[in-house]
């Protein structure tokens, strides 16, 4: 979180606004990716997912930000979190 909050204020100061959403959702990625390594294998996959959804943020339009924000930390979270609840027992 505190990459991820660095690395904020150095985009808004830089004025590169339209990439914060990318980065977002690359780092939470990583987060995830290597805080479920020693998880049920199903956590690294939902990190590769929401990386995936930061690269292809990165090279679409900014004005596309906030949906894929809600595509990836609302959409992502729901699917997941709906198949490791009925297979993991929640």
């Amino acid at each position: 979180m505190l990459v991820g909050a660095v690395l904020t204020i150095v985009l808004y100061r830089a004025g590169l606004l339209g990439v914060i959403p990318g980065m977002w959702l690359l780092i939470y990625g990583a987060g995830v990716i290597t805080g479920g390594t020693f998880s049920i294998r199903i956590i690294p996959l939902m990190g590769l997912c929401f990386m995936v959804l930061g690269a292809v943020a990165l090279f679409s339009p900014a004005s596309w930000g906030n949906a894929f924000l809600a595509a990836g930390f609302g959409g992502l979270h729901i699917v997941f979190g709906a198949v490791i609840a009925r297979n993991y027992g929640g």
